[in-house]
């Protein structure tokens, strides 16, 4: 709480806050207002203009259905091509004597009913007497007529064998060769010749297909979505038609609202049924969304150009502090005489006293924390000159090899004496260059421990040039890892071989070769580990070779460091390059000893 009241007592904050909130408190009311009528208004203009849609839809689909009873009503009104000319009321005699309705042969009849729509794709005749069918088809499409489901048809007509018969949506298998959805329209013929009775005489029964794409005419203005549903629905909310599968659809069709969607319904007079449409809401808003986000982004935007202008006109009252960072900056470069003169009790006044007491206190800091610290670091540097050599490791060394020696072990004995020289020369501080006599004499060292614990089938070799002096200086361990990686990777998997260390002058430099007669390298595997040496990040399980490459370049500079050469079951080699120096680097830590 405290830091908080000194923070709100700064004029910087006081004024960046008032500024921002004058300016964003009415731009946010105004834009959250704006967009609540806006969105209110484009959500009722949208509703009302969907519900006229919707009534026109259902409005011309009661007329698609009046228009198909009317078409199978031609049984009994035929008003085509003068049929009422030998019009008989006799159907019985018609159609199951004399083939034909309202004195037209039944097929034709048939014809005359596929092409009065061109949505209509074929029609059938069902005789009732003996269950013949007639049909004709659109296009000389086949039907499979042992596949035609006239019992299903017939089945559903019996609820209403007076009225017509709307079979909803379903495919037309029984069409050789077609995968089109057809809604098929049903009638009876019913003899009306005679006395009506409770239970009609019927003839025969009228069947046709129509194309489902009949309502696409209707549905085009909706625009319906992936996720809108559409269903036409009877009486008992079972659906005829919808944009979905039927066979998904449960029966009665729920209609509950829903919050997610916008759900409109209208009636269809004919088949006392109706028309439902589920609008999803994210479908049909979705460009009230962006719109939304577009003002919400220029809001965004408003508000930022606010702050930062607020933030500039506060900087341009701070600036008294500039001058008090022009004097910061004196202080920085050694200067401890500044002092700033306290012409207020505000917070410019308390800045200027605290950076006067601040420089003060600097200058106590200087005289006590500071020169107390470079005399702490000076300690630790010479303790670290000072470092205890391990000489009781080399009495014991010795103690153990002279026991050896008196045990008649002389090859014990020798293995403790060449470990002994090599933690000598390992262990020696403040030494990078040694002689190049100095060096071949620990890789002997090293090489006869490995002939004992190898049985002698390995040797080592030394070829030096005569224009090569022993005393000029080499890196020191720079041998040992690579007559070691010799051992390891190349001969050891032969079983036997040698090493040769070959020392010469090239040019100006210091050529050391150090080669093998083991199992050599393929091209891929040496050049992965020319990569390896030319890139310095890059990770290596040769961590012997790149270490050694990686000192000489560092000490010796580019030019110098390590190449290697192999051919598989030839052998390897590995040069180094060192600068030829006449004498050893001075170390004056090494001197001291």
């Amino acid at each position: 709480m405290k830091a908080w009241r000194l923070r709100w007592n700064s004029v910087f904050v006081k004024f960046s806050v008032a500024f921002i909130l004058v300016g964003l408190i009415p731009l946010f009311a105004l834009s959250y207002f704006s967009v609540q009528t806006f969105t209110g208004h484009v959500e009722r203009y949208t509703n009302d203009n969907l519900r006229q849609m919707v009534l026109y839809i259902s409005y011309n689909l009661n007329s698609a259905f009046n228009n198909y009873n009317e078409i199978s009503m031609l049984m009994y009104t035929g008003r085509y091509e003068g049929m009422q000319d030998s019009f008989s009321d006799n159907q019985t005699r018609n159609v199951n004597e004399l083939q034909q309705i309202n004195s037209v042969p039944i097929d034709a009849f048939l014809k005359m009913i596929m092409y009065s729509d061109r949505y209509i794709t074929s029609a059938y005749f069902v005789r009732t007497t003996d269950k013949k069918l007639f049909y004709q088809t659109k296009e000389n499409k086949v039907v499979i007529s042992e596949q035609l489901p006239v019992g299903e048809w017939l089945d559903t007509m019996k609820e209403d064998p007076t009225g017509l018969m709307i079979y909803p949506t379903h495919d037309d298998y029984y069409i050789f060769n077609s995968q089109d959805k057809v809604i098929t329209i049903g009638r009876n013929l019913i003899d009306t010749s005679g006395t009506l009775t409770k239970d009609p005489k019927i003839v025969g029964t009228l069947f046709f297909d129509v194309d489902a794409k009949v309502a696409d005419q209707f549905l085009r203005e909706l625009n319906l979505g992936e996720k809108d549903e559409l269903y036409v629905l009877d009486g008992k909310e079972r659906p005829y038609f919808s944009n979905k599968q039927l066979a998904s659809i449960p029966s009665p069709l729920s209609t509950d609202s829903d919050r997610d969607k916008l759900i409109l319904s209208e009636e269809i007079p004919f088949i006392k049924g109706k028309l439902l449409v589920k609008f999803e809401n994210t479908e049909i808003y979705k460009q009230l969304g962006t719109t939304s986000t577009a003002v919400y982004i220029a809001i965004g935007i408003c508000s930022l150009v606010l702050i930062i202008m607020g933030t500039w006109f506060s900087r341009r009252l701070a600036a008294p502090i500039r001058g008090l960072i022009k004097q910061m900056t004196k202080v920085e470069s050694g200067n401890l005489e500044i002092q700033i003169e306290v012409k207020s009790n505000d917070e410019m006044g308390r800045l200027a006293h605290g950076f006067n007491r601040m420089v003060d206190r600097l200058q106590v800091f200087i005289n006590e924390a500071y020169v107390a610290e470079i005399k702490q670091k000076q300690t630790e540097l010479n303790a670290l000159k000072s470092q205890i050599r391990p000489h009781y490791l080399y009495n014991t060394l010795e103690v153990i090899r002279m026991n050896a020696v008196h045990s008649d072990a002389d090859e014990v004995a020798d293995m403790i004496l060449s470990l002994s020289n090599q933690l000598k020369y390992v262990i020696d501080y403040g030494e990078d260059w040694v002689s190049i006599q100095r060096e071949l004499e620990h890789l002997k060292d090293y090489f006869y421990i490995i002939q004992v614990r190898f049985e002698n089938r390995f040797e080592l070799r030394c070829d030096i040039a005569e224009d090569v002096n022993m005393d000029w200086p080499i890196l020191k361990l720079s041998l040992q890892p690579i007559v070691e990686n010799a051992v390891q990777h190349g001969l050891r998997m032969k079983g036997k071989g040698t090493v040769q260390i070959s020392i010469e002058c090239v040019e100006d430099k210091l050529a050391v070769t150090v080669y093998d007669d083991g199992i050599g390298m393929d091209k891929d595997e040496l050049d992965r580990l020319s990569l390896m040496l030319g890139d310095a990040a890059a990770p290596s399980k040769n961590v012997g070779v790149k270490n050694v490459h990686e000192r000489i370049k560092s000490v010796c500079g580019e030019g110098y460091g390590l190449s290697i050469s192999s051919r598989k079951h030839v052998g390897t080699s590995v040069l180094m390059l060192f600068p030829v120096r006449e004498e050893l680097p001075h170390d004056t830590t090494h001197s001291g000893r």
